[in-house]
């Protein structure tokens, strides 16, 4: 018996990379950072291969160690290690990594030394996201250096990427800039002897939204897991996740009733009022007080006052609910329930936060179907 879950349906996310790759002739790089955005990267990676996936792409270095010790073999880039991080382990491990300054490179050289192996580099250049990637005027230094290590043997350059600022918006100007500066930096790349043959810059939106910047690999997220990158528009996907807790009490209050911490809500009649086990301690946001919207009694119903560190409380009004009826915060939407499309906007935030919150918390466990 489960008090709560997340439910994970493995065949929508096999779905949703068959829909990726339709839309693509590149390969495609499925990104299970953070946990396979709390669905469970381990399992996305296999439904995800299923599905036509024939790399992986994520975070950190340790992510990408863990992939290999649940026996992933297919390739893996981790992207994002701070100065010391165990990159000689990485190597070792055949795990690819990225390099966006000579110091970041320096130390991934070091590490191929340590590990005995040439490690097998992507370099990223920052095309307008002001984020990771060297700038266009460090670019030359780092490729010209980069050359210099693969001569010597530490590194083989394999890849050049960046990452869109708009994506989410396909005709956005700014998509046209990052494309001709990512043109250029490769352009550059060649003209210093390299010849990545993995070149990326397409997210999710961008690969269902925009071909110009396809390329060699494409490298979807949030569609993986079946929620739309770009706000509002169906791309045929199909959410994977579904969280869901049973009533541990229901209860007939009186009209003029407050209801939970501070009485920000009271209630207007007499009414049932259900207690649903979770609270902003298994990922749901405080700010969900009196605007998250579930489905429990047949019907769509409101967080009623203050979310609990581990309960919300639900005003059912006349509706049959008793202890033990399973209450829905989000899911597909098959049957009139919430997605995390609702659950973003109720928030002022985006579905990848709703999900990535809830997925691997320790007292909702995932269940895989």
């Amino acid at each position: 018996m489960w008090q709560a879950e997340a439910s994970i349906e493995l065949d929508a996310i096999t779905a949703n990379v068959a829909r990726l790759k339709a839309a693509t002739s590149a390969e495609v790089m499925a990104v299970l950072k953070a946990d396979g955005y709390g669905h469970g990267a381990v399992q996305t990676a296999h439904a995800a291969l299923a599905g036509g996936a024939t790399r992986f792409g994520v975070a950190t270095i340790e992510e990408a160690l863990k992939l290999r010790a649940a026996g992933i073999t297919a390739p893996v880039l981790a992207w994002l290690a701070a100065p010391g991080m165990p990159r000689e382990q990485a190597i070792a491990a055949d795990i690819e990594l990225s390099a966006a300054s000579l110091t970041e490179l320096a130390e991934v050289a070091a590490g191929a030394t340590v590990a005995g192996k040439t490690a097998r580099v992507h370099l990223k250049v920052d095309t307008g996201l002001g984020r990771g990637g060297a700038q266009p005027h460090d670019w030359l230094e780092l490729v010209e250096a980069a050359a210099k290590a693969q001569a010597g043997g530490h590194v083989d350059i394999v890849g050049v990427w960046s990452h869109l600022v708009y994506a989410d918006v396909p005709d956005h100007p700014t998509n046209a800039r990052q494309i001709k500066v990512f043109e250029e930096a490769l352009e550059v790349a060649t003209a210093a002897g390299l010849k990545p043959a993995q070149r990326h810059i397409a997210n999710s939106a961008a690969t269902l939204a925009l071909p110009s910047a396809h390329y060699d690999v494409v490298r979807p997220g949030i569609a993986v897991y079946g929620l739309s990158p770009i706000p509002g528009v169906d791309f045929g996907l199909r959410p994977a996740m579904t969280v869901r807790a049973r009533v541990t009490i229901a209860k007939r209050v009186p009209a003029g009733h407050g209801v939970s911490y501070g009485h920000i809500y009271e209630t207007k009649n007499e009414t049932t009022l259900a207690v649903v086990p979770i609270g902003y301690a298994d990922g749901l946001s405080r700010a969900a007080s009196n605007v998250g919207p579930l489905w429990l009694g047949s019907s769509r119903k409101t967080i009623s006052g203050r979310v609990c560190m581990d309960q919300v409380i639900v005003d059912c009004g006349d509706d049959p609910v008793q202890a033990g009826d399973v209450a829905i915060l989000f899911g597909p939407g098959d049957d009139g329930e919430p997605t995390a499309d609702d659950w973003a906007k109720v928030l002022g935030t985006i579905n990848y936060e709703v999900v990535t919150s809830f997925g691997g918390q320790a007292r909702i466990p995932r269940v895989y179907r």
